[in-house]
């Protein structure tokens, strides 16, 4: 086990590292509505518009976290020339984010999903709908020679990168060739994929969730033993350093080259208010601290920590370092001697 004193030293010196972030930028738009009446033209509940809110999802998230990491976060992203857009990148500037290497494509609509949350004034609101916008990056547009070098500009500045793959286009096959060329690679280079976890060969590490797991093993994975040689599979397949599998309420596995597998229990209670975004938060934990020093097991440890925090709060949320030193300080006091 890791010694509590080791996780809060590392903690500490995310204020002093800066993490490279290539990735799709998602705009989370949360409309808040009080019910006013069932609809005559259909049998639906008609809300009257109270507020939105809008969030950093996706790579944004993970960027947001960061910064509430105390982390120089360095973005390298797409959004389109929309509102959407706008929002967003107003939403990361607030949160301290430096927007100024984010790459606006004409007629490219921003990736944003949109949750409807009605409930009683005052009240709890839940999600009663959703609709997403999407769209795709066309394949080497002029957008990519903009990221290239934006990569190119920024990563001599970063102790590590992290990757957030949604599938919309930015971790594109030239920008995965150029971050994990040898020679000027930073020391670790995390990734996570919705959809093709096992083609990012060359990185260091991966986040897969256990049905991402699944999908790269080809079969249903139940029990420690199947997650950890899934994951071992993985890590040989893509030559990578380690594979931290994430297992909701199971907590994590991690395979690491050349030593045996690690189960780590889940943190704070398996009942949990909301996932959404959790991946994101371990991303950003995990290559935190990497960055910082950490060992890949310690990296894991403090991912876990910010993912159960993370999972307590309702919608889009971050863990901030004060949080993640609280969760390391409470679960020593519950371990008892």
């Amino acid at each position: 086990m890791t010694p509590p004193d080791r996780l809060l030293e590392l903690v500490e010196r995310f204020s002093g590292i800066t993490v490279l972030l290539v990735g799709d930028l998602v705009l989370d738009r949360f409309v808040l509505g009080t019910p006013k009446r069932i609809s005559r033209e259909a049998p639906v509940i008609i809300l009257r518009r109270e507020a939105q809110r809008d969030v950093p999802g996706g790579a944004a998230n993970a960027l947001a976290n960061l910064a509430a990491l105390d982390v120089r976060a360095l973005p390298v992203g797409v959004v389109g020339d929309d509102e959407p857009g706008a929002a967003l990148v107003g939403a990361l500037a607030e949160r301290g984010v430096d927007t100024s290497s984010v790459v606006r494509v004409a007629g490219y609509q921003t990736p944003t999903k949109v949750r409807i949350l009605g409930g009683g004034p005052g009240s709890l609101k839940h999600q009663v709908a959703r609709y997403d916008i999407e769209d795709r990056l066309p394949d080497g547009g002029p957008w990519l020679g903009q990221l290239l070098d934006r990569i190119d500009r920024l990563l001599p500045e970063a102790e590590a990168v992290a990757l957030s793959d949604y599938g919309y286009g930015t971790v594109a096959d030239e920008a995965l060739q150029r971050l994990t060329a040898s020679g000027r690679r930073p020391r670790w280079t995390c990734a996570d994929s919705r959809s093709r976890i096992a083609e990012l060969a060359g990185v260091d590490g991966v986040t897969p969730n256990l049905q991402e797991l699944e999908a790269a093993a080809g079969r249903l994975l139940e029990g420690d033993e199947a997650v950890a040689e899934a994951a071992e599979e993985l890590r040989r397949r893509l030559g990578a350093r380690f594979v931290l599998a994430t297992r909701g309420n199971r907590g994590m596995t991690l395979a690491e080259d050349g030593k045996a597998a690690l189960h780590i229990p889940v943190f704070g209670t398996d009942e949990v208010a909301d996932v959404t975004g959790a991946g994101d938060t371990v991303l950003a934990v995990l290559t935190a601290a990497l960055a910082a020093g950490a060992t890949p097991a310690e990296a894991a440890r403090l991912a876990n920590y910010g993912g159960g925090v993370v999972v307590m709060k309702l919608g889009t949320a971050t863990v901030s370092r004060q949080e993640l030193t609280a969760a390391i300080e409470r679960d020593v006091g519950t371990a008892g001697p």
